[in-house]
């Protein structure tokens, strides 16, 4: 499974799951901008970065790393990062690392040459199938749990799931997402299936037909379009043609037109 994108999609999408994960309460993402960031000098990408918004700087930065595999040199390369990001981007923030297995067994050991690093507690482990499943798990820490579940068990684990998002999720966007998270999750676990079958399986065929996910898709197929505004003006389209061309009202490409003038302007300022 390709566990590194999931979590990357998983934390994007739903930021409050890491601070569940460790013990915390997931109202913390309130406070933060999950981001993707890449270190220059060896060309290093965290699993997950969650650094604290602007109206927040009292809170901590988290780096996460995600591990599924077994990596005997996971700790000198996580902690090569965080102190490679903090030597570059020197935040004024204190900093905590979530190393995140898929078992325990997974976790080579901190080595002795980091124990301050223990010993200040600024390393927080996670080991995803020893966490408890209740009746109040939350749907973050349900879709974590898909992830590690025994395929005999993931069945009725997705289904639940599969009610729990559309029940709790009134955000339609976000529902689309989570809904297509968990479909993701099945897709690899279920390796001996299509898409299609599983899509069948669990009524997902039938969920993608709603309104909703009609209106959803179209929105994003519009916003697509738009982003190519810019380029067919730039190639001396009008706005007529274009609209035309991409069979879109002209009231929304000539806004889409508008704002990437708007944004050239104040570009031009400030080089000025």
């Amino acid at each position: 499974m390709k566990t590194d994108t999931i979590f990357y999609q998983l934390f994007q999408t739903l930021p409050g799951i890491l601070f569940e994960l460790i013990g915390q309460s997931a109202t913390e993402a309130e406070a933060y901008q999950f981001a993707s960031a890449e270190i220059k000098e060896l060309a290093f990408r965290f699993d997950g970065l969650f650094l604290p918004l602007a109206d927040f700087p009292e809170q901590p930065i988290y780096f996460v790393e995600v591990q599924f595999q077994p990596k005997t040199n996971f700790y000198w390369r996580f902690f090569a990062e965080n102190f490679v990001y903090l030597n570059q981007y020197q935040p004024i923030q204190d900093w905590y690392a979530v190393a995140v297995f898929a078992k325990r067994s997974l976790d080579p050991g901190v080595p002795m040459q980091y124990r301050g690093l223990l010993m200040s507690q600024q390393v927080k482990f996670v080991y995803l199938d020893e966490l408890e499943e209740t009746a109040n798990t939350s749907l973050g820490l349900g879709i974590v749990q898909l992830v590690v579940e025994e395929e005999a068990t993931a069945n009725e684990q997705a289904r639940q799931l599969l009610q729990k998002a559309q029940q709790e999720l009134e955000d339609v966007a976000l529902r689309q997402k989570v809904l297509e998270l968990i479909e993701t999750i099945l897709v690899y676990k279920f390796t001996s299936l299509s898409r299609e079958e599983i899509e069948a399986m669990f009524g997902l065929s039938e969920l993608k037909q709603t309104r909703y996910f009609r209106e959803v898709a179209e929105d994003a197929k519009v916003e697509g379009k738009l982003e190519t505004v810019p380029l067919l003006l730039e190639l001396g389209l009008t706005v007529e043609q274009i609209a035309e061309r991409l069979s879109l009202d002209v009231e929304a490409v000539r806004k889409a037109a508008q704002a990437f003038k708007s944004d050239n302007s104040q570009g031009e300022d400030t080089a000025i």
